[in-house]
């Protein structure tokens, strides 16, 4: 994914994020192929998920594990369609109370 449409992915997948958390503590770095979802606390930030594009407009995903492995997550689709995914499986992950 070339740099300047790796951001525009990365800015999109964070508005959709917000929108389907209700906050913006979540931010999304592009990381070579990779979108990082990452938590912002205090002064200290988690990567929580990946997205990885396979094919063109088309997104897997995957958790960071305790042990820091990345455990894929059921399902891929589009931004829109893997953000909903994320979101609906890591929500606690997400919440800015925990």
């Amino acid at each position: 994914m070339p740099k300047i449409e790796a951001k525009a992915k990365a800015a999109e997948l964070q508005r959709q994020i917000a929108t389907l958390t209700g906050h913006d503590l979540a931010q999304v770095k592009p990381y070579g192929k990779h979108l990082l979802i990452q938590m912002h606390r205090d002064d200290s930030v988690d990567t929580i998920a990946r997205l990885t594009e396979f094919a063109r407009n088309s997104y897997s995903s995957a958790f960071r594990s305790h042990t820091g492995r990345w455990e894929p997550l059921p399902g891929s689709g589009d931004l829109a369609t893997t953000a909903e995914l994320v979101v609906s499986l890591l929500g606690p992950y997400l919440d800015p109370n925990t």
